[in-house]
């Protein structure tokens, strides 16, 4: 088969894998309510992803690191005010997004913000595959080898440091695995959509859950389906694919709780 005939493929199988990956992470994040952390790591990556090209490296390996040090920040001053953690942490989001804004002027770096932060699935490539079967395997080594610790952490934190988990250490590997699986999810919806994808699916499915398990399953088959739908849709109408996956996640959500 001719491969202008099948160009849609890479696109598609990206979004199934995002489709599933990105719902799966924001279940343990909404579980153990550190949802805002990756919505502030989701804006925290654009000053490495635009110093990356800069100077002509993977932008996954500025990304990860400008969205680990935005959620290094945040959990330092989350420390420092106390009860006041949604502050910080917005305003460590604010600073690292208008950061990465300016660099773009400041290092002359030619980065097309548009697709940064909506997305151009149709332009995905093999390098954006690899990254995300990466993030993928890490997201279900991180599942087999600590699931019970991730239920401990989402039903009784407190209790699970008191049990002497290896609470730390695992919010450490879950916080460089969000970091992955969002700097994935940014060729497809990019930065400002990605949020979506973690949470509208888990919402829908969470309160008729009566484990993880059975609700990141659920709420990984609704991405999946919200994705592969946005993206045929999309090609359908001709729109772009990030913005038409976003609008789906919002309005199934409302429809789902009507």
């Amino acid at each position: 088969m001719d491969e202008a005939q099948i160009w849609w493929l890479l696109p598609l199988v990206l979004s199934l894998l995002i489709g599933v990956i990105c719902p799966a992470t924001g279940s343990l994040l909404i579980t153990q309510r550190r949802i805002l952390l990756a919505n502030l790591m989701a804006h925290s990556v654009l000053p490495g992803l635009v110093i990356a090209l800069a100077i002509g490296i993977d932008p996954t390996f500025g990304g990860l690191i400008s969205g680990l040090l935005g959620a290094l920040i945040a959990e330092r001053l989350n420390q420092r005010f106390k009860g006041r953690e949604e502050s910080s942490m917005n305003t460590v989001l604010a600073g690292f997004t208008a950061l990465g804004v300016l660099l773009v002027p400041l290092l002359q770096t030619r980065v097309d913000l548009e697709t940064i932060l909506f997305g151009d699935l149709l332009a995905a490539n093999s390098i954006d595959l690899i990254r995300t079967l990466i993030a993928t395997s890490a997201l279900i080594l991180l599942l087999l080898t600590r699931y019970q610790d991730l239920v401990f952490l989402g039903v009784d934190p407190d209790g699970a440091i008191a049990a002497k988990r290896p609470v730390t250490q695992i919010r450490f590997v879950a916080i460089i695995i969000t970091a992955l699986v969002i700097i994935s999810a940014i060729t497809a919806v990019g930065i400002i959509l990605v949020i979506a994808l973690l949470c509208a699916p888990v919402l829908m499915h969470i309160e008729r859950s009566t484990s993880l398990k059975q609700l990141i399953i659920k709420s990984s088959a609704t991405g999946l389906a919200l994705t592969s739908g946005g993206m045929m849709l999309s090609i359908a109408v001709d729109l772009p694919p990030g913005p038409v996956i976003g609008s789906l996640c919002m309005i199934t959500l409302i429809l789902k709780r009507i």
